[in-house]
């Protein structure tokens, strides 16, 4: 009897595992044929490229400085009698700033005239004598060699008058020097002589350095300068080329800007470092920036001409290297390698690897793969918004995977009572 039991059992459990195995085989092919379904078209922005002509925004590392600066040297001996302003103020031109013995001077030049009226004098008893020895030669009352010599006499006198008149002008020159005033507008530096020290021609007593206008010297690579000259000589002035000077902020401060004009482009290339020297001039009314400081200067309206250009975003790395995916006539996806050029701003210029005519996809290449159907979207040709958006969309990811890790590290605390319980 449990024979008989035992094999209908048997038999049973046969049954249902046939029965199972026909259903598995009829779901398989189903579940076959639904992974074999291709995914919808990806929505993508696309471009067919073209050449065009791509602001470049590019800065250069430079030394500011005060193109007016002066320093303020002794031109006269003497001790150092006054001093008429305080180190770090601000002077303006032809102010007072120091006073070097005016007296000596002053007596030097009282000489001087005195000189200047004797030798006047000694010239017109000179010129008289000349005219009436050439009266009374016209008389033959005297001989030529007499006339002569009163001749000679006027002449010697003359050159007195113009060594006295020359004198007179070197006393009052010294006699300039010995009160000091500024040459420019600024402000003055600590005096490096103390007063009552004897000062010589040639010793330094103190700088002024005007903080309005400044002045930066840069360095533009070859291939800048030419592509500026270009612009230059297409516009016929700088009027399009604006120079902005940033320097990082202090004390979570932002940084301080100014905007300037480039004055200087030069004539040559330094066969050293295969750059040209530029300058560039900013208003600085405030005094906010200093000279001295390293600072940036970036150049606006400098540009590349005639360009294949695609958003920085649509570059990937692949395996042959730099590389974009371009559409082909089924709209897909295939891979483009290219050799890229200089970045400009969100632009990444092309060198070789498409050409005019060509769909790039120019949106978020994530998810993209070789063979993905396209659904080409317009692009409206600003690039800046669409990393900003890509940028955007990775830090909201980010955010969400923080959070999500710190909720599965953290878990949920038991309910009061459970942890007794357990």
């Amino acid at each position: 009897m449990r024979k008989v039991i035992h094999s209908r059992r048997a038999s049973l459990v046969t049954l249902i595992a046939a029965l199972a195995l026909t259903a598995c085989g009829q779901e398989e092919p189903e579940q076959a044929q639904g992974g074999q379904q291709e995914a919808p078209p990806h929505k993508v922005e696309v471009v067919e490229m073209a050449r065009q002509d791509i602001p470049l925004d590019k800065s250069y590392p430079s030394l500011l400085r005060s193109d007016s600066e002066v320093t303020l040297v002794a031109r006269v001996n003497g001790y150092l009698e006054e001093r008429h302003f305080e180190p770090g103020q601000m002077v303006e031109e032809g102010d007072s700033l120091y006073t070097i013995e005016p007296d000596l001077y002053q007596a030097t030049v009282n000489q001087r005239e005195a000189d200047l009226q004797s030798a006047r004098a000694e010239y017109s008893r000179a010129q008289r004598d000349a005219q009436r020895f050439e009266q009374l030669l016209s008389q033959n009352s005297v001989s030529r060699q007499q006339y002569d010599q009163a001749q000679a006499e006027q002449r010697v006198a003359q050159a007195n008058v113009a060594q006295a008149e020359a004198a007179l002008t070197s006393a009052n020159l010294d006699l300039g020097y010995a009160n000091m005033t500024a040459p420019v507008s600024g402000m003055i530096s600590l005096s490096q002589i103390n007063v009552g020290n004897f000062v010589t021609s040639g010793t330094e007593l103190a700088t002024i350095t005007p903080l309005d206008p400044l002045e930066v010297r840069f360095q533009l690579p070859q291939r800048d300068a030419f592509e500026l000259r270009r612009q230059l000589k297409e516009a016929g002035d700088a009027s399009n080329i604006t120079a902005r000077l940033s320097m990082p902020g202090q004390s979570g401060r932002s940084g301080a800007e100014l905007e300037g004009r480039l004055d200087f482009l030069g004539s040559r290339v330094d066969s050293g470092t295969s750059t040209v020297q530029a300058s560039a001039t900013f208003d600085n009314p405030d005094g906010e920036i200093l000279p001295g400081q390293f600072v940036r200067v970036r150049i606006e309206g400098l540009k590349r001409f005639d360009v294949m250009a695609v958003p920085e975003i649509a570059v990937t790395q692949g395996l042959m290297g730099p590389q974009v995916y371009v559409l082909d006539e089924d709209n897909k996806a295939r891979e483009k390698t290219v050799t890229l050029g200089e970045v400009a701003g969100p632009w990444q210029i092309i060198n070789e690897g498409i050409s005019p005519g060509d769909r790039v996809i120019v949106g978020d290449p994530a998810g993209l793969e070789p063979g993905r159907a396209i659904d080409p979207q317009p692009f409206n040709g600003n690039a800046g918004a669409i990393v900003e958006d890509v940028e955007q969309a990775e830090a909201q990811e980010q955010a969400q995977e923080a959070e999500a890790m710190e909720d599965s590290a953290g878990g949920t605390p038991p309910a009061e009572g459970e942890e007794g319980a357990q």
